[in-house]
């Protein structure tokens, strides 16, 4: 399932993930300051659940909502676009970055290499 969200339907996902199951107004309590209108975020929730993003619950005329696509499935997708975006597709140049812009330390970038190492060892088993 792919699915490119906006600002607005993204922090509306995070909030689902994060609670997991919530009506419409304890969303709209997790959001900051100055919070949207209730409509607003009703309308978020609508078109996340026409593209079958979340589902709901019916108690009555009230629903509460729930992630159907999960965090993970989504980080995936906009890291692929964000690093094919912003970066060539190259992970080279992520790391590049990293270590100009964001200064991460020689110690951080062994330990990072360690990692990758041992999963490399792990997929040859």
């Amino acid at each position: 399932m792919k699915y490119n969200l906006n600002h607005k339907e993204e922090e509306v996902m995070q909030i689902l993930w994060k609670l997991k199951k919530a009506f419409v107004k304890e969303i709209i309590e997790e959001m900051p300051d100055p919070k949207p209108p209730y409509n607003t975020v009703s309308s978020i929730i609508r078109k996340l659940e026409a593209a079958g993003l979340i589902g709901h619950e019916a108690f009555g005329k009230t629903h509460r909502y729930f992630a159907i696509l999960e965090k993970q499935q989504y980080r995936k997708t906009a890291f692929k676009s964000f690093l094919s975006n912003y970066f060539g597709g190259s992970v080279e140049q992520v790391v590049s970055y990293f270590v100009q812009e964001e200064k991460v330390s020689p110690k951080e970038l062994e330990e990072l290499v360690e990692k990758i190492k041992n999963a490399k060892e792990g997929d040859d088993e």
